[in-house]
């Protein structure tokens, strides 16, 4: 099996989350997707900063989300007070902080969110307000083909994990947006 296949159903269960109904529907409130977005930042701060002394990110053109992400949620963010950082987003920053030191579960993290970026990311910035800098990469292909060089399937127990997390993030959103 691929890694891919050996994460299928859990990549399922995320992507079929009310909050990715609400993400793709096109009429996602601004307030919300900012509120996602300053969330996204901090997980995929801590993640890129965690990688980088193992050097993961190097020959990885383009992967560094974090800048990009925070300034569209700036772009979009009108007020002065910022939205909260969800427990979710804590309870993960948290647990990348305790696997800093292992490159393969840092690896399957990656994976899950920035090969995520690189596929569903593209169609999502179709349908969110703001410029979606998040989303844009210079050369898509060529990253994703430096990332896929990198795997394996001993990386699809920590990406499940990844991949819970995700899922606990988008119902944490709808809890918080109701």
């Amino acid at each position: 099996m691929s890694l891919k296949d050996l994460t299928a159903d859990l990549h399922r269960e995320a992507e079929t989350q009310p909050f990715v109904k609400e993400l793709f529907s096109g009429n996602i409130d601004p307030k919300l997707y900012a509120t996602y977005l300053l969330n996204q930042h901090a997980m995929y701060e801590i993640l890129e900063v965690c990688a980088m002394p193992h050097g993961m990110l190097n020959g990885l053109p383009d992967i560094r989300r974090a800048p990009s992400i925070y300034s569209d949620f700036l772009e979009l963010w009108p007020d002065d007070d910022r939205p909260e950082l969800l427990s979710s987003t804590k309870a993960y920053t948290d647990y990348i902080l305790s696997i800093k030191d292992d490159p393969k579960k840092l690896l399957a993290h990656i994976y899950v969110r920035h090969m995520g970026d690189l596929s569903g990311g593209q169609m999502i910035a179709k349908k969110v307000p703001g410029e979606g800098k998040f989303y844009k990469f210079e050369d898509p292909t060529a990253l994703r083909t430096a990332i896929r060089e990198k795997l394996d399937d001993s990386l699809a127990d920590e990406a499940r994990v990844c991949f819970k997390f995700v899922v606990e993030f988008f119902k944490d959103l709808m809890d918080h947006n109701d």
